[in-house]
């Protein structure tokens, strides 16, 4: 019993030296020792709106971010891993599980890649749910909510090792909407050649990443990267993209007067986008998207340009 008491002391002691000498810069996050598996998912309804999920390697969005927590802890995510408040993770409505997505806080320039884990954020208007420790380190867990720009990164380690690529089921990739049906009420994109049903390309020029000695991380290790961001950014509402401008004509037509419609250019195509704003703050762009969503414009979104 002697030799065990000294035993399990040491081991305590060891512990705490561990502890005592552990920095934020020692946290490292890699493949969560429960994996799950890898899976795109099948299309499904929250409230008035359908989320299809898919592979999307050239996705790059911008909005509003949330983070999720408390509630959650210990519970498993949409892909089988269990949920950990200080991993670096994060929940998305149609990207498949896991994949590494790069964050950057369009309003610090901090950047951060996480795994892209579980299904999410429900809340309308917002386009990413980060754990609570990825929202510190970005700087908003305070505030609750951040102006991002997420992109893809790549696939996610899955039990140590790198997944078999799995193409997008024929079922899901060919999924179309199943509400609204009529043209004038689609809030999709045309199916214009280069681009994706439902994805909303981000409008602001990439950050750019200053030259460094060690390169930027593609692995969600915790280190946070400082990127040069647009000085001032403004929030939209935008109920739709076409590449018609008539389809464009009669959705603004649609939902009323204050909607504007601008173009940009995406893949050699240009598009008509259905607007509202700009808003500088986010309860003013939360109110205009539940008028809109009201309406009807069950795909209606906050997205950030400048």
């Amino acid at each position: 019993m002697m030799q065990t008491a000294r035993t399990l002391v040491a081991v305590v002691s060891l512990a705490a030296l561990t502890a005592a000498c552990t920095t934020e810069a020692d946290i490292r996050v890699t493949v969560p020792p429960n994996a799950g598996v890898y899976k795109i998912g099948v299309p499904y309804q929250i409230g008035d709106t359908w989320y299809y999920p898919r592979e999307q390697p050239d996705y790059d969005e911008t909005g509003i971010a949330s983070w999720y927590g408390p509630t959650f802890y210990g519970h498993n995510t949409a892909n089988g891993e269990r949920f950990d408040a200080n991993a670096l993770s994060a929940a998305h409505r149609t990207l498949p599980m896991p994949v590494n997505v790069r964050v950057t806080n369009l309003d610090n320039g901090k950047s951060l890649v996480v795994r892209v884990n579980d299904r999410g954020p429900f809340t309308k208007g917002r386009i990413i749910d980060l754990s609570e420790r990825a929202a510190t380190l970005l700087g908003y867990k305070a505030q609750g909510t951040a102006r991002v720009r997420v992109t893809y990164v790549s696939r996610a380690d899955l039990s140590g090792s790198t997944p078999q690529p799995s193409p997008t089921p024929p079922e899901i990739a060919s999924a179309v909407p199943a509400v609204p049906t009529s043209p004038i009420a689609s809030n999709a994109l045309d199916p214009v050649p280069g681009t994706t049903s439902d994805v909303q390309v981000a409008t602001l020029p990439p950050p750019t990443v200053p030259t460094a000695d060690a390169a930027v991380p593609t692995q969600p290790t915790g280190v946070v990267t400082m990127v040069q961001v647009p000085v001032a950014t403004h929030l939209y509402v935008q109920a739709g993209a076409f590449g018609s401008y008539q389809n464009a004509l009669r959705l603004q037509a649609r939902l009323g007067s204050g909607l504007k419609i601008s173009s940009v250019s995406q893949n050699g195509h240009t598009l008509y986008r259905v607007r509202l704003g700009p808003f500088d703050e986010l309860g003013d762009a939360d109110r205009a998207l539940a008028r809109l969503s009201g309406l009807g414009s069950n795909d209606v979104r906050i997205v950030v340009d400048q």
